[in-house]
């Protein structure tokens, strides 16, 4: 199958530059509104066609937007709800970059003219399956943290994955995060140590948006992704406010605070801080089974940005970012004056500290504003000492990135490709162990050294082309190709279909991906040969816009298959006292279904229901069954309504959670023995949004059911013995949850 997709990949390459075009442009441009006195502000999701034409997209949330030239029209309609349509002759603009400004429809004396913003944007013209998540879909709850942000998204899950520790998990494609290449702005981070914990280091009032891609993404960003890539775009320097303020509580006793600022020294000269703290000292345990219902958390989070842009050609943005945290678990009354032993209350205590540097250089050519080179870099440090009740786990990992890129054309806009070459440096040391005797670990250095292109043909205004192939250098797993392939194809007025196919690798870090396990007394067992995990990803998706009864839908559906040729088995079935890491020895794969339909039934009222299937297998102990903590279905209902002026903004979520196969506890005492499926349940959340000048509020209510997993923690009365594991979580472990917030607002003048 792989040599059949790199023949494909190299005969649709050279097929494509046969057939070159040289009528072909690309036009891009921003759409903002007139502000009088004031800095241009972007319209994300504003419609951008060509007249005459079906042919369009939709601006992302920098007001940004990239159409192909039309053979019918060359006059662009912009509209965008609230604002006066413009026709824009871009015959005007010849070869510069479009910069279209809207005004209110409606000017009025003492009156303030308030969009609704986009919450949610699908990028029409990408090959890729994606769609970014912007910060007025972040603001529809809570939203702490990264881990926090998806809850109403219909395609990535978020649950905890012990209930000790405030582990998350996070599920794209039925298939847990490892198989997910996060990033941030285009960096790829939060790997081996940070895989846990990293979605808490990421504060939500400080993301811009957050994209998020289905199936294997572009060889440009590495050779990681299988299930697909989240990428986070943090606040900008030059866009920040001169003063942002958030804070929050919740019943829970857990409270924090976030500032962000921001100084514009000149046009060219700007940077931001954004500083985070987090606090909960209360002992909560509402199900009385003495363990800690939420782990007490201690965070301190600062980043400092800078952005110089010296003239047109240049543009350099870079930053620091330090993050200190502790996170508590366990007993209540440990007493820190005694010795951490068999006669104190059971604890988990991780320490973690980490520093990131980051930098982007890039030069667009003088004479060919689509042609440039940049440097993407970023250095991360993380160490981590921890204990889980009698074993301590120590852990650290340096990590060096860089990528460099040239974009360029053949010919003309119609042959667009990217080249680059990239370097990993990954130094990772980790060690479990208890009265100094190894229980595991890993000590091992990797550089990865890689090369690739990626080639984009856009033949006609319906049809989009994207393959890519890579090789990377492994100085300890060798030498491996991962070669891409995106189509797009726009069958028919508001019809979209895509497919997607290529290959990803990574290496497994055993115990620090799965270091919520470490939540029980399981031992644990490393093979000593373990190889690098390796799949294949296929997908197909449909998107169909359409109008109804005068109201606009979305509607789409999506089908991908991730077959493993090398998979690293979590096996947690073959003896409840045990967790075993091995190869795969037989045949490993995920299917997943998803259905989703976004309209506004009424005017301001923005409805999204999804319903999702996953079938998940694996051989695991000498037996193909399902892979468990998979949900067989799951569902989801959004609700989101504003008043007119958006003064006050109320949201409600249901998330419909099918069964699951559960590990079998039979070898467990008749007290300890639990399920072996879990019941369907659903989790319910509300938030109530009033607006005022320069701030808001919010209050909200989290599982407003109070639905949980009763008797979540087995032998918990008996922590330091054999039985004892807090790892087995299915449903929700918190009970109801108000939590209530601030935000203020001071925008540059």
């Amino acid at each position: 199958m792989k040599r059949i997709l790199i023949l494909l990949l190299s005969l649709l390459s050279l097929f494509s530059i046969a057939k070159a075009d040289e009528s072909r442009k690309i036009f891009e441009g921003i759409i903002v509104e007139k502000l009088p006195n004031k800095e241009q502000a972007p319209l994300p999701g504003a419609s951008v066609f060509w007249k005459n034409t079906t042919q369009g997209t939709a601006t992302d949330v920098d007001g940004h937007f990239t159409l192909a030239a039309s053979k019918g029209s060359r006059v662009l309609i912009v509209q965008f709800v609230g604002f006066e349509t413009r026709e824009i002759d871009v015959n005007e603009f010849k070869d510069k970059e479009l910069i279209i400004e809207l005004s209110p429809n409606i000017e009025l004396n003492e009156v303030v003219v308030s969009k609704r913003r986009v919450g949610t944007i699908l990028d029409r013209e990408n090959p890729i399956q994606s769609q970014s998540i912007t910060g007025a879909e972040l603001c529809k709850a809570a939203c702490c943290n990264l881990a926090e942000s998806f809850e109403t998204n219909a395609s990535v899950d978020v649950s905890y994955a012990d209930a000790a520790t405030g582990a998350k998990s996070i599920k794209l494609l039925g298939l847990t995060g490892k198989y997910i290449e996060m990033m941030t702005e285009k960096n790829p981070n939060f790997k081996g140590l940070a895989s846990v914990y990293g979605m808490a280091y990421v504060p939500g009032p400080w993301m811009e948006s957050i994209q998020v891609s289905k199936g294997v993404g572009s060889v440009v960003n590495g050779f990681e992704s299988i299930t697909g890539q989240i990428n986070i775009e943090y606040q900008k320097p030059q866009n920040a406010p001169k003063l942002y303020l958030n804070t929050y509580g919740n019943s829970m006793g857990m409270s924090e605070a976030n500032l962000m600022t921001g100084v514009k020294f000149s046009d060219k000269l700007s940077t931001s801080i954004l500083a985070h703290g987090q606090d909960n000292k209360k002992e909560n345990d509402h199900n009385n089974d003495n363990f800690l219902d939420d782990p007490m958390v201690r965070q301190y989070n600062l980043v400092n940005r800078w952005h110089w842009k010296p003239n047109k050609n240049w543009i350099t943005q870079f930053g620091v970012k330090f993050i200190d945290e502790q996170r508590i678990g366990g007993q209540k009354g440990y007493d820190e004056s005694k010795t951490n032993d068999i006669n104190n209350a059971y604890r988990i205590d991780i320490d973690t500290r980490r520093y990131e540097a980051f930098a982007k250089i890039g030069y667009v050519f003088p004479k060919n504003d689509d042609r440039s080179i940049a440097l993407i870099t970023n250095f991360s440090s993380h160490e981590q000492k921890s204990f889980y009740g009698l074993r301590n786990y120590d852990a650290k990992q340096k990590n060096l990135y860089a990528n460099l890129l040239f974009q360029s054309y053949i010919g003309n806009l119609s042959h667009k490709y990217t080249a680059g070459l990239s370097f990993i440096y990954d130094d990772f040391n980790d060690n479990l162990y208890q009265n100094l005797n190894t229980l595991g670990g890993t000590n091992r250095s990797e550089k990865v050294a890689g090369a690739y292109v990626e080639y984009t043909w856009l033949p006609s205004d319906e049809i989009t082309l994207q393959t890519g192939l890579r090789y990377d250098h492994n100085s300890v797993y060798g030498g491996f190709i991962t070669p891409r392939l995106h189509l797009r194809y726009q069958f028919a007025e508001g019809s979209t279909l895509r497919f997607a196919a290529g290959s990803g690798r990574r290496t497994s870090n055993p115990i620090a991906e799965n270091s919520f396990l470490l939540a029980s007394n399981r031992t644990f067992n490393i093979d000593s040969n373990l190889k690098q995990e390796k799949a294949w990803n296929y997908g197909a998706s449909v998107t169909q816009y359409f109008n109804l009864f005068g109201q606009n839908f979305t509607a789409s559906a999506d089908f991908y298959r991730t077959e493993f040729q090398n998979q690293v088995i979590v096996d947690v079935d073959q003896d409840i006292n045990q967790v075993n890491f091995y190869n795969l020895d037989g045949q490993s794969f995920a299917n997943n279904y998803q259905v989703e339909l976004k309209f506004e039934p009424i005017n301001r009222l923005d409805v999204t229901t999804a319903i999702r299937f996953s079938d998940v297998k694996a051989d695991i102990n000498n037996e193909f069954q399902k892979v468990p903590y998979v949900n067989r279905y799951k569902g989801l209902v959004n609700l989101s309504y504003s008043t007119n002026m958006n003064i006050w903004q109320f949201d409600f979520t249901t998330q419909i959670n099918g069964d699951m196969r559960i590990p079998s506890t039979a070898g467990n005492p008749a007290e300890y023995q639990r399920r072996e499926k879990s019941p369907a349940y659903a989790v319910m959340n509300a938030q109530i949004t009033k607006r005022f000048k320069i701030w808001e509020t919010y209050f909200g209510v989290e599982n407003l059911g109070n639905y949980t997993q009763k008797h979540p923690i087995i032998a918990a009365g008996d922590p330091h013995g054999a039985n004892f594991d807090a790892s087995m979580i299915w449903g929700p472990i918190q009970e109801r949850k108000f939590y209530l917030g601030v935000r203020f607002t001071i925008d540059r003048e």
